[in-house]
């Protein structure tokens, strides 16, 4: 059968034949870039918080021009993605990257990907708290946490919610008396707004219900179970007995924050500095 090919493909992308099983589009690659093991790569370095600076963007430039990437976009997640990466320019592409301090997005793994933010008090009217701030220390903190599915965090610097923290998996929304913690949202095929699991009233306390929420959902989810799921499942009120227990809440918390220490390893330096070499050697073809 004739191959086809999308309007949408750039000229790196191969032909998909038609009669190909469907569920080859769901192919993952243990390479940390694109999930298509066989097509260019996708790379997304980490912005924490959607935050840049100057020189993340130089470096950004600098590497697309360097390796010659055909596209890039910015996205939802309030990042850059770098399409079109041929898989044997990942190491150099990764090790530019890393020396100018940036680290892997997972966009690609159960993991946490994003958090994203609003402007918040320092630059909106409306803003009620540091919303940014505060999304940059939650993602520092859970960044490299695998998890049964992907995970999506938000804040928001008031009600009006323009980084949809009610879709996500934890979201918070500031108030001027504090925060809103909202879980067990998703903004996929079946969209689920989040449910009010409380409210605090320091960033600190925002962080210790984080973190225990994230380990709550690790240790007892199912594998590719999202929250959203998960919190119907078992009972939001489950849920809150846990957390709400402050023995149960801080152990948690502290369980996460120790797997934190073995789990924050950027893949991008390890196999820029030779981890896993066979995964990116071009396959000799020799006559028989």
């Amino acid at each position: 059968m004739a191959s086809t090919i999308s309007p949408l493909q750039t000229p790196l992308q191969p032909q998909i034949s038609a009669s190909a099983p469907r569920d080859a589009r769901r192919v993952s690659s243990p390479c940390p870039a694109s999930p298509r093991s066989c097509w260019p790569k996708r790379m997304v370095p980490r912005m924490f918080g959607g935050l840049c600076t100057p020189s993340d963007l130089r470096a950004i430039a600098d590497a697309c021009d360097k390796y010659k990437v055909p596209e890039m976009k910015v996205t939802g997640g309030q990042r850059i993605d770098l399409f079109g990466i041929r898989k044997e320019d990942l190491p150099a592409i990764w090790k530019d990257l890393s020396a100018a301090g940036m680290v892997s997005g997972h966009a690609y793994g159960k993991a946490l990907r994003t958090v994203k933010t609003c402007a918040g008090k320092n630059w909106c009217r409306f803003g009620t708290q540091d919303s940014t701030g505060l999304g940059v220390k939650l993602e520092e903190m859970t960044w490299g946490s695998w998890m049964p599915h992907k995970f999506k965090m938000a804040v928001s610097g008031c009600p009006r919610n323009c980084a949809e923290a009610t879709i996500k998996d934890f979201g918070v929304v500031c108030v001027d008396s504090g925060y809103e913690l909202h879980v067990g949202g998703n903004g996929g095929i079946k969209v689920r707004i989040t449910d009010l699991l409380c409210k605090v009233e320091t960033e600190k306390q925002v962080l210790e219900y984080s973190a225990a929420f994230v380990q709550k959902y690790r240790e007892e989810a199912r594998y590719l179970e999202r929250t959203a799921p998960w919190v119907e499942r078992v009972g939001l009120q489950y849920i809150k007995d846990a957390l709400f227990d402050e023995k149960q809440r801080k152990a948690l918390a502290e369980r996460f924050l120790h797997s934190q220490t073995f789990s924050q390893i950027d893949p991008w330096k390890a196999r820029a500095e030779g981890e896993e070499a066979h995964e990116f050697r071009k396959i000799k073809i020799c006559a028989a």
